[in-house]
């Protein structure tokens, strides 16, 4: 026996359950009035999904078979359908940030906007020179100041102050 909604004239919506050949619509729970059959969708029961996400949505080249017309087409339409339900419903938009690396070791949790928190801009090359640490990586190698400044003959590269030329 199919699960029919009524609604009432007071507002309620309820569900039924009735035989198909039975014609008569049963009275307000809420009220005893009058109810009448609201058309409903057809539904096999479960959970309704609401498709592929944005970060589950094929990134790449290679993620759409190497740009297969039909399978290409068939994702537009999915992402379209994806854009007009999560406009309805924001709850299930997910994490709107930019992506900035979805390939390689991002392939499967993309590197979005804000990840990485980055002060300022880039440093200029030679900027950290004066604190005798001349390349602009960290990888803990222990870089210490220089005990005492090379003296003037010394920092020739010669024992007699010469320059090669």
């Amino acid at each position: 026996m199919p699960i029919y909604v009524f609604r009432c004239e007071c507002g309620v919506r309820f569900e039924h359950l009735a035989s198909m050949t039975d014609s008569s619509a049963p009275a307000c729970p809420r009220c005893g009035g009058e109810t009448a059959k609201v058309p409903a969708g057809f539904s096999l029961g479960g959970q309704a999904s609401p498709g592929l996400s944005k970060d589950e949505m094929p990134q790449t080249w290679k993620g759409v078979y190497n740009g297969n017309a039909e399978y290409v087409e068939k994702m537009r339409r999915t992402w379209d359908q994806r854009r007009d339900l999560e406009q309805k419903y924001p709850e299930i938009a997910g994490d709107q940030r930019p992506i900035l690396a979805h390939e390689g070791k991002y392939h499967n949790a993309p590197l979005r906007a804000g990840d990485i928190q980055l002060q300022g801009t880039a440093p200029m090359p030679g900027a950290n020179l004066a604190k005798g640490h001349g390349h602009g990586h960290g990888h803990g190698h222990g870089h210490a100041e220089p005990a005492a400044p090379p003296a003037d003959n010394e920092s020739s590269g010669g024992t007699d102050g010469a320059t090669a030329g």
